[in-house]
């Protein structure tokens, strides 16, 4: 029988939701909310943590569902300031947890691949995690976050539009799909295979959140801010 699916409403049980997808239990920390919320809705808890009840559905519907797009009326139901901050803690979920519990484990498969493939293994690592941050950390933060918050201050400059952004997503898959090859396929079996397992779910699980990630931006970011850069006389 197919479960029916938890509507994602103002009024729905948070812990239903949670437990329909599990991913969404990764967003609470980014929008300030702890568990222990008993059977509260999704609007009473986003309110006892002064949290945007309309943004957190709409990230968790695009978390659920890669096809949604929410229109101009619900985009415009939604603070932008709320937004950048729900993005700059993603950033800094990924900078500061994400990426150091990563590390420490796949540094064991290093040290334990030797010279064929230890060097090999790092490098691909290191330039997944550069790619990443180089676009997080100091394109959208230094770049495109001040351009929209000059923006929502009544402010508007030529030297930067919002569409330049998407053309600025990096495309990392490639280099992500080579270090995989080697944990998967290349490694001798016997170097450390539990850890390896564990290691590339991580990894796997943190490209899937990053993916959604990019979507939240092009979905809800992008549209809002041309909406912005229109309404500036």
């Amino acid at each position: 029988m197919t479960q029916k699916k938890t509507p994602f409403t103002r009024d729905a049980k948070l812990a239903e939701l949670l437990t329909a997808d599990r991913r969404l239990l990764q967003l609470l920390p980014r929008f300030g909310i702890g568990l222990g919320f008993g059977d509260h809705s999704v609007d009473q808890v986003c309110r006892m943590n002064r949290a945007d009840t309309e943004l957190f559905l709409m990230v968790c519907e695009i978390y659920s569902d890669g096809n949604y797009r929410p229109g101009q009326k619900e985009l415009r139901q939604i603070s932008m300031g709320n937004l950048l901050s729900y993005l700059k803690a993603s950033h800094q979920y990924y900078l500061d947890e994400r990426f150091p519990h990563i590390e420490e484990h796949l540094q064991h498969i290093i040290e334990a691949c030797g010279r064929k493939y230890g060097p090999m293994l790092s490098h691909f690592y290191d330039e997944y995690k550069q790619e990443v941050m180089r676009h997080i950390k100091y394109y959208e933060e230094e770049v495109v976050f001040p351009y929209i918050e000059a923006l929502l201050n009544g402010q508007r400059t030529d030297s930067y539009k919002i569409d330049e952004f998407e053309h600025n997503h990096t495309n990392i898959q490639d280099t992500l799909d080579d270090m995989m090859n080697i944990l998967l396929k290349y490694l001798p079996g016997e170097i450390l295979p539990k850890e390896r397992i564990e290691i590339s779910l991580d990894i796997m699980e943190l490209s899937d959140d990053l993916n959604r990630h990019s979507l939240i931006e092009d979905r809800i970011l992008i549209p809002y801010v041309e909406y912005l850069e229109k309404a500036l006389p």
